[in-house]
């Protein structure tokens, strides 16, 4: 990272981000009619923990002077039309493309591809946040407050029901993204595997929702 300026990494970490928003601002709906969507409606009611999570990603990334503008250029964060298309695109299309099309745009669907976007993106954020805050420092034991918490807001912004629990989002990113980084032939140096590792035991710990005992059977 000493040899590759962080500012790079700007839009990498932000995108998905932007999208985890654009998710949210549909479910706070509560119609999942995109007719009724307002992305600058929601960004103007949760302006407070967007700016949070934009503070913290600048920290635990190194992002300085710049990277603002750079965010500002990517249009997710001002108003616009969330369409059945971006949801389809950001949930990967794992819903398909219905006959008719039409179907995309029915609530049922678009509350369903809502559900798999937030899961994509929140993981895909993680991933990208992660993969900078490692190669740019700090340390684990310092940046693992901060990612947790810029995780804790992103899934309460991308649904506040609780579904998108960041616990959840970060054990589906464990299984779906860290063993590809450990793996000797991914590309990654000892020094970047230690701290993906040091990373994934310190969220374990800030992130692992309470174990409560089992009831015993009447």
């Amino acid at each position: 990272m000493s040899e590759i300026h962080p500012l790079r990494f700007v839009r990498e970490v932000f995108a998905p981000f932007g999208c985890v928003v654009g998710v949210g601002a549909v479910n706070a709906t509560g119609t999942w009619s995109l007719a009724d969507v307002s992305v600058g409606a929601f960004l103007d009611s949760r302006r407070a923990d967007v700016d949070r999570v934009f503070a913290g990603i600048c920290s635990v990334c190194g992002f300085g002077d710049g990277a603002l503008a750079l965010v500002d250029g990517t249009g997710y964060f001002r108003d616009y039309a969330v369409s059945s298309a971006d949801l389809l695109l950001w949930s990967r299309g794992i819903t398909g493309v219905p006959d008719p099309i039409a179907r995309l745009e029915e609530p049922p669907t678009v509350r369903r591809m809502c559900r798999m976007a937030a899961d994509v993106q929140l993981v895909d954020f993680l991933a990208e946040l992660l993969g900078v805050a490692v190669a740019a420092g700090p340390e684990a034991r310092e940046g693992a407050p901060q990612v947790a918490e810029i995780l804790r807001i992103a899934s309460d912004l991308a649904d506040p029901t609780g579904r998108s629990a960041p616990d959840q989002v970060f054990r589906m990113w464990r299984v779906a993204c860290l063993p590809r980084v450990l793996e000797p032939r991914g590309g990654a140096s000892e020094t970047g595997r230690a701290g993906f590792r040091a990373y994934d035991e310190a969220l374990e710990e800030l992130l692992s929702a309470p174990v409560h005992p089992a009831r015993p059977v009447q």
